[in-house]
């Protein structure tokens, strides 16, 4: 393995846990919110009790995240030195705020975890809110920077070197709005299937956790409010895409040739070679219409752009399939399980549904992984798209292979001693 892929692959895989971490760090805080603010609305304490449990996940998934992204931090420095020369300027002010919300969301989860005997319920719930916020908003600032790498804005190149920098509007990039929407959304959806994924299996098994009847509710119905905005988000992501990163909307749709009234393929294998989709299902014009509101407008293809300015899209185009056929699937087992709701008012859900809701689960973060991957691979061979190839931004150090091996070990050991922790079972009422 070469130097330039293993730093890429030990980035890869050091983010693709850290997103995990996060997604959960950022979703938990809602249902929480949630929890506690049925249980003052209502008076029932089952909510209370309810949010109390999660309350475990929430602080251990908080601790790995943080530990996750400061490895992270140190990555950026060392697997990527020219990169942070030429861009820390500029989106060094969204990782130092990002910082301060981080910390805001520690204070009051600390607040919230040591609070139960000496904060009435209403403190405990007004805690969630700050909690929420600062959860969501730490990922908007590191998601500017992102956004910023796709997009990058707010200084000019004059004969090589960056000059008039603005960090305001770096932060401010073009991506950065429809990135941040669609991410936050991303990590509530995940979350939620995640959570109903756990109780629903539990239930299955007959060793449930305790109250999950309300855990169901909350979690569906967070996925239910999630689901159809990530949608719109993601249609107005796609829109963004073509407007400003066009390579990779050709390699997002394996569309190599330029032309007008363009069909969207779905599925399938691009071939490169001979620029052509095997077992694709190209549907006429309806790209065209989706990138220029227009059934008839010109899109370009692959051919557009020199071979070595695009990326490959064996690889953006199935993780954009998987991406786009997650939703489906999780739109689809949310409507199948509130129709049945509907249909056999109060009572509890029934083992098909449950199984459903179950094998549905894991989608959203595969959802969210795959978008992910599309959003860094159909940048390449850019890691600030147009100015910074990410050859150039490698260290020349050597030894990246065997770090990448033992941070991968790491981390797979952690997953597993995380997995272990959180899904032992909660007894349930009465029990210990």
């Amino acid at each position: 393995m070469n130097q330039l892929l293993a730093a890429r692959a030990l980035m890869g895989a050091s983010l693709a846990f850290h997103i995990v971490y996060a997604t959960i760090g950022i979703g938990l805080p809602l249902m929480l919110m949630i929890a506690e603010g049925l249980a003052l609305r209502t008076g029932d304490g089952e909510w209370h009790d309810l949010a109390r449990l999660w309350i475990r996940p929430a602080g251990v998934l908080f601790a790995i995240g943080a530990v996750s992204g400061t490895i992270l931090s140190f990555e950026l420095g060392l697997l990527w030195p020219q990169f942070m020369a030429f861009s820390g300027p500029l989106i060094g002010i969204a990782f130092s705020m990002e910082g301060f919300a981080f910390f805001t969301e520690a204070i009051f989860l600390a607040l919230y975890i040591y609070g139960e005997r000496r904060l009435s319920r209403r403190a405990l719930f007004l805690c969630t809110i700050p909690l929420t916020l600062a959860s969501a908003i730490s990922a908007v600032f590191v998601i500017s920077a992102n956004g910023w790498m796709n997009t990058p804005t707010g200084f000019t190149m004059v004969g090589g070197v960056v000059r008039d920098l603005s960090p305001l509007n770096a932060f401010f990039n073009p991506a950065w709005r429809h990135e941040a929407v669609h991410g936050t959304l991303a990590a509530y959806v995940a979350t939620a299937f995640a959570v109903a994924g756990l109780y629903a299996l539990a239930e299955l098994r007959g060793a449930g956790f305790a109250h999950p009847r309300q855990a169901l509710l909350i979690s569906l119905g967070v996925a239910t409010f999630s689901l159809p905005l990530m949608l719109v988000s993601g249609d107005w992501a796609a829109s963004a895409v073509a407007k400003h990163q066009e390579p990779k909307l050709a390699a997002m749709e394996a569309h190599f040739r330029t032309q007008a009234a363009a069909a969207l393929v779905v599925g399938g294998w691009p071939d490169p070679a001979t620029g052509t989709v095997t077992w694709g299902i190209a549907i006429p014009k309806l790209l065209s219409i989706l990138a220029k509101d227009d059934p008839n407008a010109v899109v370009k293809g692959l051919d557009a752009f020199p071979a070595d300015r695009v990326p490959d899209p064996r690889l953006v185009h199935p993780l954009f399939d998987l991406m786009v056929g997650s939703f489906f699937i999780m739109a689809l087992a949310l409507a199948r399980c509130w129709w049945v709701t509907w249909r056999r008012r109060g009572e509890p859900l029934k083992s098909g549904t449950l199984l459903l809701i179950a094998l549905a689960a894991p989608f959203g973060l595969l959802a969210l992984e795959s978008g992910w991957m599309v959003t860094e691979f159909g940048r390449q061979p850019w890691v600030v798209q147009g100015y910074l190839r990410t050859s150039q931004g490698v260290t020349p150090n050597s030894g990246v292979f065997l770090v990448f091996v033992a941070f991968l070990l790491v981390y797979l050991a952690l997953t597993l001693g995380i997995l272990r922790l959180l899904l032992q079972p909660k007894g349930r009422e009465g029990e210990p």
